[in-house]
């Protein structure tokens, strides 16, 4: 039985930003839980994705049958377990790094403390502590875990996600096949990935770049890579934002052809191309 779920709770000082996540995004909705977390009907707790045992079998479950219906094969077992991995860690990265871009409030979420639903996708989750500086209103609150500066905040970001996603890339481990760096690749492009693409709906693009370079500048354990942002020029000499991934997301097993955008394998004439046309 799925236990009735609250919208966000006003008072607590990150609802705005996932209020603000679900306007300009409304494929994924937010919401929140106090007592239990909802069960049934779907829903997966992330401790149960970190444990590797039948709730991350029922999980993949779930690519596999949308890789066949899709593409009209299955595809390779560690392929599935990449592309299920990427569609938990990016909707996962956002519920911390939103709130840090938009309010500068980092939440701390255990794997306890988030469910996910695939379809439609959904997220819930029991918000307590949460870091923020000291001139936030929100200092004197409950729960608040106040630090100095900027450069404090985003240690908190990158905490916060490793203290989430560490469980989880542990449980995907043995289906993924991939190293811990190659993990943690993926975990880096998941955080900057999210948060450009929803700063692009919400006309902040530039500004997330420059937080992101901040946040991810290399060198940052455990994480691999850094933002990596770089312009390429357009036929009429228009700047054309990108990136070059730290990982490989593995759709090219299924069409060679249709690598990603930001994909190490794809060559900058061809981005040229495709950012063009999409622009």
């Amino acid at each position: 039985m799925t236990p009735a779920l609250a919208a966000p709770a006003a008072t607590h000082p990150v609802a705005e930003s996932y209020a603000r996540l679900s306007e300009v995004f409304p494929g994924l909705q937010v919401t929140t839980w106090h007592t239990a977390p909802p069960s049934g009907d779907g829903w997966v707790c992330a401790a149960g994705l970190a444990a590797g045992g039948e709730a991350l079998d029922a999980f993949l479950a779930w690519d596999d049958a949308q890789i066949v219906r899709d593409h009209g094969r299955s595809a390779r077992p560690d392929v599935v377990a990449s592309f299920a991995l990427h569609r938990y860690a990016w909707p996962a990265c956002l519920l911390i790094t939103l709130p840090w871009f938009l309010h500068r409030r980092v939440p701390h979420l255990p794997v306890q403390d988030v469910s996910v639903r695939r379809e439609p996708l959904r997220m819930a989750v029991r918000l307590s502590a949460f870091a923020c500086l000291p001139d936030d209103p929100a200092a004197a609150l409950p729960g608040a875990r106040v630090v100095p500066d900027e450069e404090a905040l985003r240690a908190e970001v990158r905490a916060a996600v490793a203290a989430h996603l560490g469980p989880v890339l542990d449980g995907f481990r043995t289906r993924v096949r991939r190293g811990p760096r190659a993990l943690w690749g993926m975990a880096s492009d998941e955080i900057v990935e999210g948060l450009w693409y929803v700063a692009q709906l919400l006309g902040e693009e530039p500004r997330a770049r420059i937080a992101l370079e901040r946040l991810l500048p290399g060198a940052t354990a455990p994480y691999v890579g850094g933002a990596a942002f770089r312009e390429l020029t357009g036929p009429g000499g228009e700047a054309l934002p990108t990136r070059d991934r730290a990982s490989c997301c593995m759709y090219y097993t299924l069409r060679p052809e249709d690598t990603c955008v930001t994909c190490p394998r794809t060559r900058d004439e061809d981005r040229v191309r495709r950012l063009t046309t999409a622009t």
